[in-house]
């Protein structure tokens, strides 16, 4: 058995820039029309100062790459993410093997308010009867709190939603009885472990730069050369 090392604890505390907090929320909804919607959320409370930093377009975009980029890490580089102009797919390896296609981002920003929407397309985990029906979507939302701005501090909600999803697992006709249980149990359940895994991963603030960088301000050459991100 590995000893435990003090040192790591007081590293990783170190490089937490940022409390977060999974916060319970409803189950996933299954309606009968064979769709499923699941949201996981956090509260991440951070310092004002860079809060007010990071809260505009290019971060949110930021946010985004960085959950691609967590998703092909935590599969230990199986699942990579492939992207075009128009469209994001999330491949085993790689091509031919398209579990889900995603149509391109489309961002929404507001004073306290921010998503990024990927609308499903197909792949191989989606019913023939779900192609072009339901997204992908994360927000973050700037709650305010006089306590905690006197503090210095805020706290702000990050919601990963999928929503009208059809999964091919689950099946449908007189199967959907028994695939909708196998879906909630495999798939449904690592959809959620991973998700809060990524929620949690966002103390560290460590947002990688997108390759498309829709927003993000001109960088000199030197820049662009080093820069390492995932899609968005």
């Amino acid at each position: 058995m590995r000893k435990h090392d003090p040192r790591r604890a007081i590293g990783r505390r170190r490089q937490a820039r940022a409390r977060v907090r999974i916060v319970e929320v409803p189950g996933s909804e299954a309606p009968p029309d064979g769709s499923v919607t699941t949201k996981q959320a956090a509260e991440v409370t951070l310092p004002r100062s860079e809060l007010d930093r990071i809260w505009n377009a290019e971060y949110l975009e930021r946010l985004a790459a960085t959950y691609w980029r967590f998703l092909t890490r935590v599969s230990l580089g199986l699942l990579r993410v492939l992207y075009t102009d128009d469209t994001r797919e999330i491949v085993l390896l790689g091509r031919p093997f398209v579990l889900l296609r995603f149509l391109a981002p489309e961002y929404e920003m507001a004073p306290d308010r921010g998503t990024v929407t990927w609308r499903i397309d197909e792949g191989v985990l989606v019913q023939p009867a779900g192609r072009g029906k339901g997204y992908l979507r994360i927000s973050v939302e700037r709650l305010r709190d006089r306590d905690e701005e006197r503090s210095g501090e805020i706290t702000g909600t990050v919601t990963c939603e999928v929503a009208n999803f059809y999964p091919f697992v689950a099946g449908w006709g007189w199967f959907s009885r028994i695939g909708r249980h196998i879906y909630r149990v495999t798939q449904l359940q690592i959809h959620v472990v991973v998700t809060n895994a990524f929620l949690r991963s966002l103390a560290r603030l460590d947002l990688v730069r997108s390759r498309v960088g829709a927003f993000a301000p001109p960088r000199e050459p030197a820049q662009e050369r080093a820069a390492v991100g995932g899609p968005t």
